[in-house]
């Protein structure tokens, strides 16, 4: 939908996904195909290694400047990805939090990595129970933050969310697609099938020994921490079965999607769409623009 889009307003895309900027992952982020990327320039597509440390603040400063040289040439842009806060740290800037010393944030990582989920998430409802009644406490990334903030100042990553955004010098259409519960679990799960028959498990090989070679592991890696890599990672190394990890993905995902769309739902300047109302978006679209 993003390059039929970017071909109408005859633009180019930059991409707001997290995991698909990275050279050493492809087929478990369901990164464009070769002859979709010649249809349409694109921007932050395997543009950086897993070993470059991106985040949403780091993400918002490389894509305001490039939608700067953009403009200077096309009067519209098209952004498309799942991850909503590089979107919204893009669109509406983010709140600005203290700087985490290093070594702290390598001692929180390795304890995760090596006790899990449910110690992350137990830690931050002693640490920091107001974030943990209000925040995202399946997703680890969040939690980490959360947990590097109070450990760091004594005060939870709440306090220092404002809300406030910050003007920009573009004005943004923003548009979400939604597939009916049963449609879409059943995509994700042909997706996972689909992918693993296209080598999923040899690409997290290839990872893992490149890793390896370096001296990592993959549970240092923060890109890694990725539904469809986590679980290879695991079967490689012993602590689950391949039914079980193909199953995980699966069950994972639909997780994921959930968590999405809950974020996206809360933002109301989303209108939204089937994927296939393609000429409805188009007339939207143009309507907003002209």
């Amino acid at each position: 939908m993003a390059i039929r889009v970017a071909q109408a307003l005859k633009t180019e895309i930059i991409s707001a996904d997290s995991r698909q900027c990275y050279r050493e992952l492809s087929i478990g982020v369901a990164r464009p195909e070769e002859q979709e990327l010649a249809t349409v320039p694109h921007h932050f597509i395997a543009s950086h290694s897993i070993l470059d440390e991106w985040n949403a603040a780091r993400y918002a400063n490389y894509a305001l400047e490039l939608l700067q040289q953009l403009f200077t040439v096309h009067t519209t842009a098209v952004i498309v990805g799942g991850t909503g806060l590089y979107i919204k740290a893009l669109t509406d800037g983010l709140d600005q939090l203290p700087v985490i010393e290093p070594l702290l944030r390598q001692t929180i990582q390795a304890e995760y990595g090596q006790k899990g989920l449910e110690w992350l998430q137990q830690t931050v409802k002693e640490k920091d129970p107001l974030y943990y009644s209000t925040g995202e406490i399946q997703n680890p990334h969040r939690l980490l933050r959360a947990l590097e903030v109070i450990l760091s100042t004594g005060r939870s990553i709440r306090s220092f969310q404002t809300g406030h955004t910050q003007p920009r010098f573009f004005q943004t259409i923003k548009i979400a697609l939604e597939l009916p519960r049963e449609e879409l679990v059943e995509r994700i799960n042909k997706r996972v099938d689909h992918m693993m028959q296209a080598g999923l498990l040899e690409e997290v090989k290839s990872v893992y020994s490149m890793l390896s070679n370096e001296g990592k592991s993959w549970k240092s890696v923060t890109a890694l921490q990725t539904v469809g890599y986590k679980e290879l990672f695991m079967y490689l190394e012993g602590q689950l079965s391949m039914d079980e990890a193909v199953e995980k993905i699966k069950q994972h995902t639909r997780q994921y999607a959930k968590r999405q769309m809950t974020w996206f739902k809360k933002d109301t300047a989303f209108k939204w769409y089937h994927p296939a109302d393609e000429e409805a978006i188009l007339n939207y679209i143009h309507q907003q623009i002209s």
